[in-house]
C-alpha cells in the first residue's frame, strides 16, 4: 500500500468528518444533499460485504468500518436527527436516472457474474456519480456553505490520489484495474470545475433565479445550471 492510497483514504474520511461536524455543530443539514449521502450509504454497504468473506489487513477492515459508519450516521442525522432542518424542495435530483443505467452497466461490464462481483462493480459505478445530487443542489440554489465546499473539496482530492495510487500501482506491480481507473477518473472530472473555483475564488454572474450573488461556489453552479428536474417521486 502506497502513500498515494493512504492520502486518498485519509482525505475521504476527513471530507466525511467534516461533514458531520457540520450537522452536529450547526444542529442542521441545510444546502446538505440527502441524496447523495444515501448513494454513498448504498456505496459503502455493497462494496464491503467482503467484510464477512475476506480479510485483507486491520487497516482495511477498520477504515471500512469507519466509512460504513459515517455514511450511516450522516443519512440518520438527515432523515432522523436534523429532518426537520433538511432542504427537500432542493435535493430533487431524481435517482432513477443513476440508478438504473448503474445497475444495467454493472450486469453488463464485470470481471465476474457473481452477486459479490456484480455488487462490487455497481459500487464502483455508483460512487463515480453519486456526488451529482449535491451537484445539482448547488447549482439549483447558487449557494454552498463554506464547511460544504470543504467537504467536496477533499471528497475530489480523495479521488485525484487515488489515480496516483493506480498510476503507482502500475508502475511497480503491473496492476490495472480498468472498472475503477474509468469510474475513478470520470468521478475526479466532475470536481475539477469546483477545484478551480476553490482555489482562485472567481466572481462571477449566473443565469437566472440565481442572479448575480458570486463566492466560490457560483461559477461551478453556473458550470453545471439547468432546468430543474421537478416533481421527484423519488
Amino acid at each position: 500500500m502506497n502513500v498515494f492510497r493512504i492520502l486518498g483514504d485519509l482525505s475521504h474520511l476527513l471530507a466525511m468528518m467534516l461533514l458531520l461536524g457540520k450537522i452536529w455543530r450547526s444542529k442542521s443539514c441545510a444546502g446538505i444533499s440527502g441524496k447523495s449521502q444515501i448513494l454513498f450509504a448504498l456505496v459503502f454497504t455493497t462494496r464491503y460485504l467482503d467484510l464477512f468473506t475476506n480479510f485483507i489487513s486491520v487497516y482495511n477492515t477498520v477504515m471500512k468500518l469507519v466509512f460504513l459508519l459515517c455514511a450511516y450516521v450522516t443519512v440518520y442525522m438527515i432523515y432522523g436527527k436534523f429532518r426537520k432542518t433538511f432542504d427537500s424542495e432542493n435535493d430533487t435530483f431524481r435517482l432513477e436516472f443513476l440508478l438504473v443505467p448503474v445497475i444495467g452497466l454493472s450486469f453488463l461490464e464485470n470481471y465476474s457474474f457473481t452477486p459479490l462481483e456484480i455488487l462490487w462493480t455497481f459500487s464502483i459505478y455508483l460512487e463515480s456519480v453519486a456526488i451529482l445530487p449535491q451537484l445539482f443542489m448547488i447549482s439549483k440554489t447558487g449557494e454552498a456553505e463554506t464547511i460544504t465546499t470543504h467537504y467536496l473539496f477533499f471528497l475530489g482530492l480523495y479521488r485525484a490520489l487515488y489515480l496516483a495510487n493506480w498510476i503507482r500501482r502500475y508502475q511497480t506491480e503491473n496492476f490495472y484495474d480498468q472498472i475503477a481507473v474509468v469510474s475513478g477518473v470520470v468521478q475526479t472530472i466532475f470536481y475539477c470545475d469546483f477545484f478551480y473555483l476553490y482555489v482562485t475564488k472567481d466572481r462571477c454572474t449566473l443565469p437566472p433565479p440565481l442572479g448575480n450573488r458570486c463566492s466560490r461556489s457560483r461559477l461551478f453552479a453556473f458550470y453545471f445550471w439547468r432546468p430543474p428536474f421537478e416533481n421527484s417521486a423519488f
